[in-house]
């Protein structure tokens, strides 16, 4: 090794002093054990660590040499690798780096397309079998859950505890009463949380997962009863359990079959199973969806009624059906809702007359000072009642392309009006 860490038999580039040269680290690179071993190209540093430079190769002059830099010479930054050497660095290998997966830059379209087709066919597969394989112990695991007097209670770890808990959130949005613990925090005084009444619901794809193991004596001597979601028939947590669901994958999407993905993906998909297959055992219908989704737009539009959103009372337009059209057209520009009501002496709803009723009249020529409110009414309009849901009246009106109608009681007497900004402002549509 000759000078300032070149190789012997190798030209470098001449020396300089100048500002240090910042370098992009991602780039199409093979990597190999040896400096010398290495083919062009670049790699990926880890940001916010200091590795050493074991080894480069260089390019100066378009000719190729090879040398070490000491520990201050080059850093990984967010921006990339910077050197005092200001050379044109085509590779670096650093120590203790993964360099097994290089990164490789801008694939093609089609490859991309080719992976995410690959792993959603294997899910989909993965699926298909679960389905193909469930058996009466799924009859079982529901009959547990719905005798259930207490709550679902959801524990598992890493991956399998994210997927715990959307499943407790499934459940709970959909009529059975539950909610995740983190089997960690269970061994620290979570398990405070569980009561004899409850159902535990363990998700480990190993079924043996030590922190939940550590937690299942006591809840035995609870009695607390217990449902595991394995991918192991004959793992500790499905022996101990009181019904087991096999959730066993052949193999993960990851290339490795390492990361957690078809496994999680079973997991998941028998979680929204046992979820539905409550929901239609229980009748729970979407007025009961709503009533625990009241804060979105589903909770709205079945939530809201019509006599919620109404207008009533003085703010009702309306004039008898003797009135004039100029005394139906004040009581309309007073009122704002495009629209009034013609109503005789008992206040039943006789017709109605709109913005676009006006327009039509005036088509025909009809003479607004002298015409009667009776000649130019629209009469058998459409209504609503009072303790409809809101909701309905929007497939109305969108149905017959009005934007307004009335509110009745059952004697056809005016109680209120609504029209589509109502519903707007309600966030009904």
């Amino acid at each position: 090794m000759g000078p300032h860490g070149q190789a012997k038999g190798l030209p470098a580039g001449p020396e300089t002093h100048e500002r240090p040269h910042i370098l992009d680290l991602q780039g199409p690179c093979e990597v190999r054990e040896h400096p010398a071993q290495a083919s062009q190209g670049l790699i990926q540093g880890r940001v916010g660590t200091r590795p050493r430079v074991v080894g480069m190769v260089a390019q100066h002059s378009k000719k190729w040499f090879h040398g070490s830099l000491p520990h201050d010479d080059a850093i990984i930054t967010r921006r990339g690798l910077r050197f005092r050497d200001p050379a044109r660095v085509f590779f670096v290998i650093l120590q203790g780096m993964e360099a097994r997966h290089p990164l490789r830059p801008n694939p093609e379209p089609s490859a991309l397309l080719a992976l995410g087709r690959r792993v959603l066919d294997l899910e989909a597969d993965t699926l298909a079998a679960l389905a193909a394989g469930l058996d009466t112990s799924f009859a079982d695991a529901c009959r547990l859950l719905f005798d259930c007097a207490g709550r679902v209670v959801v524990v598992g770890m890493g991956k399998s505890g994210h997927i715990g808990g959307k499943i407790a959130a499934t459940l709970a949005s959909t009529g059975t009463p539950a909610f995740f613990v983190h089997p960690g925090e269970a061994s620290h005084g979570d398990l405070g949380m569980i009561t004899p009444e409850d159902v535990v619901l363990a998700i480990s794809h190993s079924g043996e997962t030590a922190e939940i193991l550590t937690i299942l004596p006591i809840i035995k001597r609870m009695g607390v009863r217990l449902l595991a979601l394995t991918g192991a028939p004959t793992s500790s947590l499905a022996r101990q359990s009181d019904v087991h669901l096999l959730v066993a994958v052949a193999k993960e999407a990851c290339p490795l079959d390492l990361a957690p993905t078809a496994s999680t993906t079973a997991a998941l998909a028998m979680g929204d199973a046992l979820a539905i297959a409550l929901y239609e055992t229980r009748g729970f219908t979407p007025e009961d969806f709503a009533r625990s989704h009241p804060g979105g737009r589903l909770g709205r539009r079945l939530l809201v009624y019509i006599a919620d959103i109404m207008h009533k009372g003085e703010q009702v337009p309306q004039v008898s059906v003797g009135a004039s059209l100029p005394d139906a057209l004040v009581e309309m520009s007073s009122k704002g809702l495009g629209m009034t009501a013609v109503v005789d002496d008992a206040g039943r709803l006789c017709g109605i007359f709109t913005d676009g009723d006006l327009r039509r009249a005036l088509n025909r020529g009809v003479d607004v000072y002298k015409a009667r409110i009776s000649d130019v009414m629209t009469r058998h309009p459409k209504t609503a009642q009072a303790d409809h849901l809101a909701a309905e009246v929007v497939a109305v009106l969108r149905a017959h392309n009005i934007s307004g109608l009335f509110v009745v009681d059952e004697a056809q007497r005016v109680v209120g009006a609504l029209n589509m900004n109502d519903l707007l402002r309600a966030g009904v549509v």
